[in-house]
């Protein structure tokens, strides 16, 4: 069995199976693995140091998922934006596709975890192929962003089938894939997989790493083996309270990303989902902290400050405000 399939057979998934010393007294815990799915697999449980710590924050459910009454469950309209079953045609010329189900940990904090790993996210060769024969009846799509869940999660011949069959469409001239595993389960991304992903030039791979240390050997041989193999690599980083919302832990964040070929591409405002509103700080947090970025990083290091505005408003950036001073 593959290294990384057999990590993923040994994921945690029930409150019992948790190590003692990462338990916290929460009668409740059940309940919310029943409605939101805990999956931890054993790479991102040997990360954790402690109870409360950035990286379990991420990993371990919380009472306050399911005491969450502010936030809607699709916060980004994306239901109301398919036009057929696991695509969101949202921009004109662009159209996210959901080709997997599952992660490889079910972050606490995703916005879509009303149906990631669950049976309210199904895909199948149906729902695969309806999604390709809506982008070849749509040729104003030129970019395509293939997600899911992990689409990374899939085999590689199945990956492959599908990338082949985006490259086939004409107007399609932009692949993208959105992915965490090269943080969560880094292993997934052997040379083979680089080999493979490298055939469908031009193609990128935005990865999303919350943490520094996230960034373990592990990760940095993913993410090389990624950029050796040619493919532009860019983070998307979400602000999550207890995590990363301190200057000096973003700055070495990005900063280590930089080192490893990964351009800070975004820097996300937590969206309004429900069951994560406890991860979200103000703007005017997230507006300090790119302030001291943009003081103290190259502008290589510096990702865009942005919010996805309530009812698929799209992708607005937040600027910190710089008092500029002249002598005459």
């Amino acid at each position: 069995m593959n290294t990384w399939k057999h990590l993923l057979s040994r994921s945690i998934t029930r409150p019992e199976q948790l190590p003692a010393f990462l338990r916290r007294n929460s009668p409740n815990l059940a309940k919310v693995i029943e409605r939101y799915p805990m999956r931890i697999n054993p790479y991102y449980l040997s990360l954790i140091r402690a109870p409360g710590d950035p990286l379990w924050l991420q990993a371990v459910p919380d009472e306050l998922e399911i005491n969450d009454q502010l936030c809607p469950d699709d916060p980004l309209a994306e239901e109301n934006l398919s036009p057929v079953p696991n695509l969101v045609h949202k921009y004109p010329d662009r159209a996210l596709f959901l080709v997997s189900s599952a992660c490889a940990m079910y972050c606490r904090f995703c916005t879509r975890k009303r149906k990631v790993g669950t049976g309210r996210l199904t895909v199948t060769p149906d729902t695969i192929r309806a999604g390709l024969d809506y982008l070849i009846k749509t040729p104003m799509i030129r970019d395509v962003l293939v997600s899911g869940g992990d689409p990374l999660l899939l085999d590689d011949e199945a990956l492959i089938n599908i990338l082949a069959s985006l490259r086939r469409i004409p107007s399609i001239e932009i692949i993208r894939i959105g992915t965490r595993i090269p943080c969560t389960l880094p292993m997934r991304v052997t040379a083979r997989l680089a080999a493979l992903l490298k055939r469908f030039h031009p193609i990128y791979v935005n990865t999303h790493f919350n943490h520094p240390d996230e960034l373990t050997p592990q990760a940095m041989l993913a993410l090389a083996r990624l950029a050796d193999a040619g493919i532009p690599l860019g983070c998307q980083t979400v602000l999550l309270r207890g995590v990363n919302d301190n200057p000096e832990v973003m700055k070495k964040l990005l900063q280590k990303l930089l080192l490893n070929r990964v351009k800070p591409y975004y820097i996300f405002q937590g969206d309004l989902t429900k069951g994560t509103n406890h991860f979200r700080t103000s703007v005017g947090t997230g507006l300090a902290i790119m302030d001291e970025v943009n003081r103290h990083c190259s502008g290589l290091a510096q990702p865009t400050y942005a919010i996805d505005l309530p009812g698929g408003g799209g992708k607005v950036a937040l600027l910190p405000q710089h008092e500029m001073y002249c002598r005459s």
